[in-house]
């Protein structure tokens, strides 16, 4: 199966990946509008591009999903039933079997080992369940968190501290991971 074939249900014992709906609006909302959360993140996420979620949601499984740029899941937390955040796959690359993934969470679900089930959950669909082999991500370097996640999952750093353009006004100094 290829990754954008459908849109998958993803589950364990703390976290749950489905599609976003018009429910997640007042989390998503929160989430796209703290600067604390995307401090770490590049300037032009998807969902920093749009002041109505509606129309934001609708895009996604529109315009990104059927371009095959990009397909998110929102990140159910288990312990509350609300949506912690969202992950995404993107950079797909059909011909290579290549495929990057990133995680973004409410503050609020920051610490409690909820990036690291959905990355397990991530990666373990892309190379059991879809034609993917090679699983990249991109840290900033100073996200010392993330880059902890991708080792417990046995990631190895392959490029670390190159300038990437992020959108900031100065480029982000990023280290890029295989899984």
């Amino acid at each position: 199966m290829k990754l954008f074939d459908e849109i998958p249900y993803l589950e364990d014992d703390r976290v749950i990946l489905r599609k976003i709906t018009d429910d997640d609006i007042d989390a998503l909302s929160e989430m796209s509008g703290s600067n604390v959360v995307y401090n770490y993140e590049p300037t032009y996420l998807f969902e920093r591009q749009y002041t109505d979620m509606h129309e934001m949601i609708h895009d996604l499984y529109g315009e990104c999903f059927e371009k095959k740029q990009n397909l998110f899941l929102g990140i159910i937390f288990k312990g509350d039933g609300q949506l912690a955040g969202l992950a995404e796959f993107y950079d797909y690359k059909e011909y290579l079997h290549l495929a990057s993934f990133g995680i973004r969470l409410r503050e609020n679900y920051w610490s409690r080992g909820i990036a690291t089930n959905t990355a397990k959950l991530m990666t373990d669909y892309l190379l059991n369940q879809t034609d993917v082999e090679i699983i990249t991500a991109s840290v900033m370097s100073e996200n010392k968190a993330s880059a902890h996640v991708l080792e417990k999952l046995g990631g190895t750093k392959t490029i670390s501290g190159a300038p990437e353009d992020w959108g900031h006004e100065n480029p982000t100094i990023a280290d890029r991971w295989f899984l």
